[in-house]
């Protein structure tokens, strides 16, 4: 009732405001008076500002448009993470870690960085920054419903002071109750960035500050599946469901002070052109375990889930990170040529605890690692008719063995029809958290020396009006994951305990995605189909994703009230085949191959969504009932061993643009 009536609130006075007389698009020149595209009193002579003139910008310089229609692409994106889910599988609560059913969707760095992946989904990183220039200024107002208590809102506005210079500032905060135990969600991150252009474009400057942290309380999973999954009615309130930890909490936080510009040596741009750029991006990152109550009641019997402690109570493990990235280049374009940039970087980082440990063997694990890596390397972009290229080689010059081939080419052959071949050749230095960790639990303590990940793929996109399709291949060699190995005892096995520990697999790994999506329109309505197919050939199941990963939406658009309104409603279909799905472990935020003594499948069970979205002006509403069928189907849906998946509720959002 809350949501319908929130929604009539909305829903009225946008009609109201929207009886307005249409006015032309006609080009604007930034130097002179102009108006918003949605004002509604204009003077006879102000120039109005079309939709290409509100630029985002990409730290890749690709620039796109601000888009206010609704689309079932934009639908799912109606998430806290603000991009299209599919090939991720939520947890129960909005905020927590994704189980990741597309391994391609993994994304590499040879730098070493601090780990903790599975706190990261909804971390942003410097290459998810966008930059801005616009006509008149712009604001965005996002707006879900979560879980029980708590909201999800993303605000931001972005104006150019000058047609040179402009700023945004940004705010993404995310608090949800969830329906388990110790699960509560609390996120926020603070965004400014700003980009300047001198008048002839020889001076450019984009630059960002981003402070963000996330808070998880975690709760390790519920402790007896046959309760959830049995037909008990008192455990349909999960909150009666009994769990690992009732007090532990992670907390990931960060700070980023990020620089990207480029001076042009020549005064006039000309057919050709020399360039000298710099890239710097300083980050701090922290991520702290806490658990105030060490022993947990399970089934009237105290056990300690992660094995033996250091302390009686009160754990806290911090992990601290600093890194100082420093890129100076040379950059030559030439008009028929293309543009070569020739660069030199600097890479300092240190990974730090506040302690060493010392064994009654005298052995240490140490309390820091330190990092300085150099790299010389070289960058050719080429745009010419329907070809569009960037190839990037960077090679360490310093003693460690580091090495990135990344290839990249586009033919559009025509507006609707494009190619899109990859070829990536990584020498990865391993995260931080699988040389070096420190804990409270006495098993949560390792020193290592890995050797370098080999991570090779071929990849190829077509999208066409027909259908569109994406393939893969990769190989994989000296593959670092995280372990359970603790079912090593039956005493271990009895008493509940995990213990995660890092390892290095020798052999080697291929993987091979198939990924189609098309589209069939029967008038008003439509039928959305996305199909993932995944192949890995390996010795031991080390990477375990699903065969088959699809889904379909069937859903109705039409316009209503003399087109002020535009609707879209439909259902949503999702299945995935049953695998081992990897476990998830919050003392080291990081997700887990099983154990094969101990191993449990997850999947086929399908969940259905129905959803209707409106559309009125520059506001775009969302109301979603999800997974509906578990309302009425046996509960045997789970994201990770012991994690059950979300439950059916029913929840509302918006996006709202205001163009000034």
């Amino acid at each position: 009732m809350r949501i319908l009536f929130f929604l009539y609130l909305l829903v009225v006075p946008a009609f109201l405001f929207s009886q307005e007389k249409n006015t032309s698009k006609s080009n604007l020149d930034m130097n002179t008076k102009y108006n918003s595209i949605t004002d509604t009193i204009k003077k006879k002579k102000t120039k109005i500002a079309t939709i290409d003139q509100y630029q985002i910008i990409t730290l890749e310089h690709d620039t796109t448009y601000v888009d206010t229609s609704l689309t079932l692409k934009s639908a799912y994106k109606q998430n806290h993470i603000r991009r299209d889910e599919f090939g991720l599988l939520p947890f129960s609560n909005i905020g927590q870690p994704y189980n990741t059913l597309q391994y391609s969707l993994n994304s590499f760095s040879p730098y070493p960085e601090i780990g903790f992946n599975a706190k990261h989904f909804n971390f942003i990183e410097a290459d998810q920054v966008r930059y801005y220039s616009v006509a008149t200024p712009l604001t965005e107002l996002f707006f879900n419903t979560t879980i029980n208590k708590g909201q999800n809102v993303d605000s931001f506005i972005t104006l150019n002071v000058s047609k040179n210079l402009n700023f945004s500032i940004a705010y993404r905060g995310l608090r949800s109750e969830g329906d388990y135990i110790n699960q509560l969600v609390s996120s926020g991150s603070f965004r400014f960035t700003t980009s300047y252009a001198t008048t002839s474009k020889r001076y450019v400057l984009n630059a960002h500050y981003v402070g963000q942290d996330n808070m998880n309380e975690e709760n390790g999973g519920i402790t007896d599946p046959g309760f959830f999954e049995g037909d008990n009615k008192d455990y349909k309130n999960r909150q009666r469901l009994q769990v690992y930890l009732t007090d532990a909490e992670s907390t990931l936080k960060g700070k980023r002070l990020f620089f990207d510009h480029a001076f042009r040596i020549n005064p006039t741009a000309g057919n050709n052109n020399l360039y000298i750029n710099h890239q710097l991006n300083y980050e701090y990152k922290t991520y702290e375990y806490k658990q105030p109550t060490v022993t947990s009641i399970i089934n009237n019997k105290q056990i300690q889930r992660f094995g033996e402690s250091y302390v009686t109570n009160n754990i806290s493990d911090k992990t601290r990170f600093e890194k100082l990235y420093n890129k100076v280049g040379l950059a030559y374009e030439n008009s028929l040529l293309g543009k070569f940039n020739f660069f030199i970087d600097d890479y300092r980082s240190n990974y730090e605890y506040n302690r060493i440990i010392v064994y009654e063997d005298n052995s240490t694990t140490p309390s820091h690692l330190y990092q300085q890596i150099n790299n010389f390397g070289g960058q050719y972009e080429y745009q010419k008719n329907k070809w569009n290229g960037r190839f990037l080689y960077t090679r360490s010059i310093t003693k460690q063995s580091l090495s990135d081939l990344d290839a990249k080419l586009r033919y559009n052959y025509s507006d609707k029809i494009k190619f899109d071949f990859r070829y990536r050749n990584i020498n990865k230095l391993p995260n931080y958290n699988y040389n070096l960790y420190q804990s409270s639990w006495v098993s949560y303590n390792w020193s290592h020396n890995y050797k370098n990940e080999k991570i090779n793929l071929i990849s190829a996109d077509i999208s066409t009006p027909w259908v569109n399709l994406q393939a893969q291949y990769t190989v994989l060699k000296d593959h670092l994951y995280f372990s359970d190995v603790s079912s090593a005892t039956q005493r271990q096995k009895d008493s509940l305990i995990q213990i995660i520990k890092p390892e290095q697999y020798g052999n080697v790994i291929n993987y091979l995605e198939i990924k189609a999506n098309k589209e069939f329109k029967f008038g008003k309505f439509a039928l959305d189909n996305t199909l993932l197919y995944q192949k890995v050939d390996q010795t031991d199941l080390i990477l375990n994703v699903p065969d088959f990963v699809t889904r379909n939406t069937f859903y109705y658009s039409g316009h209503f009230f003399k087109k002020a309104l535009f609707m879209q409603s439909g259902i949503t279909f999702n299945y995935f085949t049953k695998y081992y799905a990897n476990g998830y472990n919050p003392v080291i935020g990081e997700f887990f191959v099983q154990n094969p003594e101990i191993a449990q499948k997850i999947g086929n069970f399908a969940t259905f969504d129905f959803f209707v979205n409106a559309r009125i002006r520059q506001t775009r509403f969302y109301l979603k009932a999800e997974h509906l069928n578990a309302a009425f189907s046996k509960s045997n849906y789970y994201s990770a061993p012991d994690n059950p998946y979300r439950d059916f509720v029913i929840r509302f959002g918006l996006v709202w643009n205001f163009f000034q």
